[in-house]
């Protein structure tokens, strides 16, 4: 039995391919790893090519070690001769024989994650810099991104002109780059770039290496970035030949380096080379399949095909918009357990999203309704550091409790916050408060407020605390929770510490806090700081789902590669998705990319596709929300449409789930709706300058109108909101 039994035409042409060059264009679920695999088999038992003169390059261990089972039980023994490894595991290689030709040390360390943190820890000490200010990810990323494009420390200290932040961690580079010279120590960056001097500069041992290898394979092509795609065309000699496997449709990682011209430029750069295009896609239906190539074809810098499976299905894309985001989790929730009811695994089900700060709804109706989940690849909403700085804010603000007289969570809280940002208070000045407040048996910040503690610079910083606690604790029942807390965060300085680093998806974050406690003091106006903090502490406790089934929530970028029966893309409005942000930093391109992202989100469904939006403004982007453009992409023969507005229209259409098991878990969802679709037509438009009145806060005037939202005045407590002229609650006095 021949290994090319089984494959498709265009599989068996790509395995076959063997006298040139090749680019195999993998479609998504179009099985590229089988075809590779088959190739090197082919190579080495129909055409007697020795197994050691094959090299596979993957970009990840999981990928590394699929390939390397898939080709021994193909081979057996002799398979294990095949070369097959991570970029970064051949780089070691070469490295370990060849790395004294430029006077470095054979025995060097390699540098792990948890080594450069340690490297940055003594940094921090010796320049007192602040963890919190300038965070070890942050940090290295900055060092990653200079390294890797050829920026030395005296560039980088160069370029940093008057900037302090930029300063410091020019200093940081120059120290961690020092040290890890002193251990005779390699980083991941550095395993590639010491590779490419020496192949680039040495041309003895580059062709020592191309000797080596007659057939080199690279897989995952559209990511690869030119450093890389460097190494591997000096590996490429006259008389090897070079196959690449790859999608230009999912190249998603440009922010990371991958360019996807350099797949789209393969036969330019091998001028004698071929292109098989995988187009038979073995994972997905013909209805998701359908409207997944709607999509990509509006992309123009692409090689065109048409994804094509035997899975028919049965089922259209649906898509959902809701009334307000406060329904869009509540309608993914009810389809979760719907699906559940007739016996799928929650472990098959995905809930996909842009950015990581818009699993916070999504979390709380999972927990809410009990439905297990997991963060793949992430933390939980109330897990991420920036959030718990900002509840242990509002946690200072409590007025003492005499049923409490300790309340020892302020000390969490004031060890929390005390140098966000930072104010100079040392560890000796820490002890001696809490030294005082077991003393005195009371909390931390008592101390803080009645004691003199410190001396020069942290005395003041100190008394500038206490201050600011207590201006905003005076505040407590006098403007809403919400406002309270971004004004605490602005004059704390904590939402300018973020600017200023740079730390644009923590900021994210902390407008998707306010944004739920603006919903919180909409659903309950005569709510307390202390029982929102009470509510949210339900949300806080961590649960173990290490051994249970749980439903998988990611962003885009994690689920690449990954595959589920059912899968919900969630928040697929206009400005989230594709990113406003994004594409007003990289125009064209960058939306070529948001499409080909949502292209991966759609490819990972197996059986059932969701897609889901809501209207009413966000807090995030400060405007009303749309349904993104790209759920207008596909045609209406592919989708099937439910919720109050489908397809961007403002008209009332009746939707098509199951509303009697929907209505079991959440009865507020028709209410609302219903309310939204049959409510009395007002009489006049409401203008700028109108009085109006709001079911929750009262009386205000609208000082601005753009379009349908409103930016209403309205009295201290509730203050400045925007809100939809057409909302129920919202009438024209």
């Amino acid at each position: 039995m021949s290994f090319l039994d089984g494959l498709n035409k265009q599989q068996k042409e790509a395995a076959q391919c063997v006298d040139s060059h090749l680019r195999i264009i993998a479609g998504a679920g179009s099985g590229k790893t089988r075809v590779v695999t088959t190739r090197i088999a082919y190579l080495v038992e129909e055409l007697h090519v020795l197994p050691n003169k094959i090299l596979a390059i993957t970009f990840t261990n999981k990928a590394a070690k699929e390939m390397k089972e898939r080709v021994e039980s193909m081979l057996g023994d002799i398979g294990k001769a095949v070369q097959i490894s991570t970029i970064h595991s051949f780089c070691v290689r070469l490295l370990r024989e060849d790395i004294l030709e430029i006077a470095y040390p054979r025995n060097f360390t390699i540098l792990d994650g948890d080594d450069q943190k340690s490297i940055l820890r003594d940094a921090y000490k010796q320049m007192n810099i602040d963890v919190k200010a300038y965070s070890y990810s942050s940090m290295l990323a900055y060092i990653s991104g200079n390294k890797t494009n050829f920026v030395d420390c005296d560039m980088a200290k160069a370029s940093a002109g008057v900037w302090a932040a930029e300063q410091i961690k020019a200093d940081v580079y120059a120290f961690y780059e020092k040290r890890r010279k002193e251990m005779y120590a390699l980083d991941f960056d550095d395993l590639l770039l010491y590779t490419h001097k020496i192949l680039k500069e040495k041309e003895d041992v580059r062709r020592k290496w191309q000797r080596r290898f007659s057939f080199i394979h690279v897989d995952e092509f559209q990511d690869v970035d030119m450093l890389q795609y460097d190494i591997i065309r000096m590996l490429v000699k006259d008389g090897s030949y070079l196959c690449v496997v790859g999608d230009p449709d999912q190249t998603i990682y440009t922010w990371r380096g991958a360019q996807v011209d350099i797949i789209m430029n393969f036969e330019k750069d091998f001028p004698d080379s071929k292109t098989v295009i995988l187009n038979e896609n073995y994972r997905s239906t013909q209805q998701i399949l359908n409207g997944a190539n709607a999509l990509i074809k509006n992309n123009k810098n692409r090689i065109d095909k048409e994804l094509f499976t035997e899975r028919k299905g049965e089922h259209k894309i649906v898509h959902f918009s809701a009334m307000d985001d406060a329904n869009e989790p509540l309608w993914v929730v009810s389809k979760i357990r719907t699906l559940a009811q007739e016996g799928i695994s929650y472990g098959d089900i995905a809930v996909l999203y842009r950015s990581n700060y818009l699993s916070r709804g999504l979390e709380k109706c999972l927990l809410d309704f009990r439905i297990p989940y997991r963060i793949y690849g992430g933390i939980r909403f109330y897990d991420r550091a920036e959030i718990k700085d900002s509840l242990s804010y509002l946690r200072l603000l409590t007025p003492s409790n005499p049923e409490d007289p300790k309340e020892l969570y302020k000390n969490l809280a004031i060890k929390r916050i005390i140098n966000l940002p930072k104010r100079g208070i040392g560890n000796k000045t820490m002890e001696l408060i809490e030294t005082q407040a077991e003393h005195d048996d009371t909390n931390m910040y008592e101390i803080i407020k009645n004691y003199e503690i410190g001396k020069g610079k942290a005395k003041a910083s100190l008394q500038a605390f206490v201050q600011l606690i207590e201006k905003y604790r005076a505040q407590v029942d006098k403007i809403s929770i919400d406002q309270l807390l971004e004004q605490l965060l602005e004059e704390s300085g904590y939402l300018h510490m973020l600017r200023e680093d740079k730390e644009i998806e923590r900021l994210e974050n902390i407008k998707e806090l306010i944004s739920d406690i603006s919903d919180y003091v909409e659903a309950y106006p005569e709510g307390t700081l202390q029982e929102y903090l009470q509510e949210i502490s339900l949300y806080t406790d961590k649960e173990d789902t290490s051994q249970r089934d749980c439903v998988q929530l990611m962003t885009i970028h994690a689920a690449k590669g990954l595959e589920f029966d059912h899968v919900f893309v969630y928040n697929l409005c206009e400005g989230v998705f594709p990113s406003e942000r994004s594409i007003a930093e990289g125009g064209a391109q960058a939306l070529e990319e948001e499409r080909r992202l949502a292209y991966v989100a759609f490819t990972r469904a197996k059986k059932r596709l969701f897609l889901s939006d809501s209207y009413g403004y966000s807090f995030v982007l400060d405007k009303v929300k749309t349904s993104s453009r790209f759920v207008k992409e596909i045609p209406e023969e592919y989708i099937e449409e439910v919720g109050a507005k489908p397809r961007n229209t403002f008209t009332s259409d009746t939707d098509t789930f199951n509303g009697n098991d929907f209505l079991s878990m959440h009865s507020s969802f028709e209410t609302k709706n219903t309310q939204a679709e049959n409510k009395p037509v007002k009489k006049g438009k409401i203008r700028k300058g109108d009085l109006v009145t709001h079911d929750v806060f009262g009386d205000g005037v609208v000082i601005k109108l753009e379009d349908k939202l409103a930016t209403i005045a309205f009295d201290k407590k509730f203050g400045i909101r925007k809100i939809m002229i057409d909302h129920p609650a919202l009438k024209k006095k």
